[in-house]
């Protein structure tokens, strides 16, 4: 029999060479776990592990735990975690491009939108490679729609209304339309309704049940305005340390997550616009006039947003368009 020291030794180098041969990735992302962007995550992380055998597991922070939603691109980008979660539109700072689905009543439905994810993908896959960084996949929100509280037939309707604003893009929207944008963060929206500091506000059916929008506003149409979206970025450094076939599963794994988030926001979108109806708000779609009105709003902008996006603005839309 060998010496009980000698089976000791070889147990530790064996487990030594397990830990030399896996990978415990931390991943923050913004939103809790009640958020169907996170559960998505969740069961992307769960999918790596059991694909890779183990080699590479991921620890999910959810809520802003570990980095807070500003930080995260950032800490991705310098190697202070290898994958994270954020809002892509919050790099329009950086570059136009990258708020691309965020132009007003430009893709105005799930299809649109994913055409325009297709066309837009590869300068956004560009422009992070730059900064040493890859995406992995993009999953939209809830398509955003204008809550009142009164009917609206037309854009006059609008005029004067004071109208929740929580960036430049809403705050644009609000003066073409003859709106008075008011800066109101998301936990303050019910407030601001109650008091009279906001008539009025384009957001998705998700945060209209979260403010419990029915208690403030009487009608909700569905404009689909735009359909922001969540990317999955990983350090390029990171990911080209794993091993070939880990790389490969990995990146099987965000092509199912994609595809499972898409098919998870289109459920929140029904669930939640079913939630406001059942609270008594009147949910419909928007008349011919205020579409067409809103769509010339629309046009309008993406005119204002090519003057800064320049050549690979102009590719997207054209493709886009095409």
């Amino acid at each position: 029999m060998k010496p009980t020291h000698l089976i000791a030794a070889a147990v530790g180098v064996a487990l030594s060479a397990t830990a030399a041969f896996a990978d415990e990735w931390n991943m923050p992302v913004p939103y809790s776990d009640s958020v169907f962007h996170t559960q998505n995550i969740y069961k992307f992380a769960e999918d790596v592990e059991k694909s890779t055998d183990g080699k590479l597991t991921i620890k999910v922070h959810s809520a802003g735990s570990l980095f807070k939603h500003p930080e995260i691109k950032n800490a991705v980008r310098s190697g202070q975690v290898p994958v994270g979660e954020f809002l892509l539109s919050r790099l329009s700072n950086e570059n136009p491009v990258f708020s691309v689905d965020t132009l007003p009543f430009l893709a105005t439905s799930y299809d649109a939108a994913e055409k325009l994810w297709n066309v837009s993908r590869p300068k956004i896959e560009a422009l992070l490679d730059q900064q040493g960084l890859k995406v992995l996949y993009a999953v939209p929100w809830p398509p955003q729609g204008l809550y009142t509280k009164k009917d609206v037939n037309e854009l006059a309707d609008l005029k004067g209304l004071s109208f929740r604003a929580y960036n430049a893009g809403t705050e644009m929207l609000a003066d073409k339309a003859g709106m008075a944008p008011t800066q109101v963060e998301a936990p303050d929206v019910p407030q601001a309704f109650a008091t009279g500091r906001v008539d009025a506000m384009i957001t998705s059916p998700s945060t209209g049940v979260s403010s419990k929008s029915w208690d403030f506003v009487t009608n909700y149409y569905d404009t689909q305005a735009w359909l922001p979206k969540n990317i999955v970025v990983v350090n390029k450094k990171s990911f080209r340390r794993l091993d070939k076939d880990v790389q490969e599963a990995v990146l099987a794994a965000a092509a199912r997550a994609e595809k499972r988030g898409w098919e998870m926001s289109k459920a929140e979108t029904s669930a939640k616009t079913k939630t406001l109806e059942e609270h008594g708000v009147k949910v419909s779609k928007p008349s011919p006039l205020l579409a067409e009105e809103l769509n010339a709003i629309g046009q309008a902008m993406a005119a204002e947003w090519l003057k800064e996006a320049g050549k690979d603005g102009l590719e997207i839309l054209r493709d886009f368009k095409g």
